[in-house]
């Protein structure tokens, strides 16, 4: 067998896999995962003709982890992944953490003031300069916001998710109440204009000190469901490394799917995932929604390890997040 058609072979087993993986759970949280005993085993799914289509389109040059979401442009950091990805029509996207510094791509992270106080409500000021020191004042807009600022204490708890206002001048502010005492990890999530006109997306990040003792929390053990505001949220799917896995989230009250998600900035859920150890950072946008209560992510694990994911979404005009401990093998 060429080369050629051993590729094409890989990749129809593994979209077909990716398909049925996703397709719609009617089971409510809590049940039962295993076959009754006498059921027939699931039919092979009659989308495999056109997933081997794919598969064959694919062999002939892409790499599947290596398609961008169209009309955003190329998303690196200094000519690597950036951490921020997007779906959007089922195409697998490239991932890698970002976040784990100051500066990238000639942009660089610069607060005003890294410390502040326990339990009491603070401003956070800070710029973006370029390779010339003067601060940016143009962003794009992506998600309807043109920056995205994240939150979360080193143990990964805390999750913040923000958004400042830029001045005229180039200074990005926002009111700031962190909890409790310990380091707490700021990423600044945006999208530069490049000379071309194309727009680059960069995490930068920065440690912001909470004065005091400070207990980490132990990380919660893997689980795939989450309780928050009465809500339970459940996801399907095994991230792994090497391999864009879909993860779908679906949200019940009392046992029974919601009505619908309701579009947050421009999506149906944003999914934040930060690495533990690094507090290496992604953020993914959830794909058009095929079921009222779910949403759809694509996601490659840049490492084996823990995870912590956050999942915002909204329902009934409120915003909610659901948090879950992710272990990739």
């Amino acid at each position: 067998m060429s080369s050629r058609a051993r590729m094409a072979k890989q990749s129809a087993a593994g979209l077909q896999a990716a398909v049925e993986e996703t397709a719609p759970s009617t089971a409510p949280p809590g049940a039962a995962n295993a076959t009754p005993a006498g059921a027939q085993p699931p039919r092979p799914s009659r989308l495999f003709p056109v997933v081997l289509a794919m598969a064959l389109g694919l062999a002939g040059g892409y790499q599947l982890g290596q398609l961008v979401h169209p009309g955003h442009g190329s998303f690196t950091t200094a000519g690597v992944p950036g951490g921020h990805t997007h779906g959007g029509t089922g195409a697998p996207v490239p991932t890698d953490v970002g976040g784990l510094a100051v500066s990238a791509g000639g942009y660089t992270l610069v607060p005003e003031t890294t410390t502040f106080t326990a339990g009491a409500t603070g401003t956070l000021r800070f710029r973006i300069v370029g390779t010339d020191g003067a601060p940016v004042t143009s962003y794009a807009t992506v998600h309807e916001k043109p920056l995205h600022l994240i939150l979360a204490r080193r143990d990964l708890g805390g999750y913040q998710h923000l958004h400042p206002i830029l001045g005229a001048d180039g200074v990005w502010t926002t009111a700031l109440m962190l909890p409790a005492p310990g380091i707490w990890r700021a990423y600044a999530d945006f999208a530069a204009f490049g000379a071309n006109g194309g727009q680059t997306a960069y995490t930068l990040g920065v440690d912001l000190t909470v004065a005091g003792g400070y207990s980490p929390v132990p990380l919660p053990a893997p689980a795939r469901e989450s309780t928050v505001d009465g809500l339970v949220v459940t996801f399907e799917g095994t991230p792994r490394t090497g391999g864009t896995t879909p993860l779908t989230f679906r949200v019940w009250r009392d046992g029974a799917p919601i009505s619908a998600l309701e579009p947050y900035l421009g999506s149906y859920g944003h999914l934040v995932v930060l690495r533990e150890g690094d507090l290496g950072y992604l953020h993914i946008h959830a794909d058009p929604p095929t079921s009222a209560n779910q949403a759809r992510f694509w996601l490659t694990a840049p490492s084996v390890g823990r995870y912590r994911m956050f999942f915002d979404f909204k329902v009934g005009e409120a915003l909610h997040t659901a948090e879950f401990t992710l272990q990739v093998t």
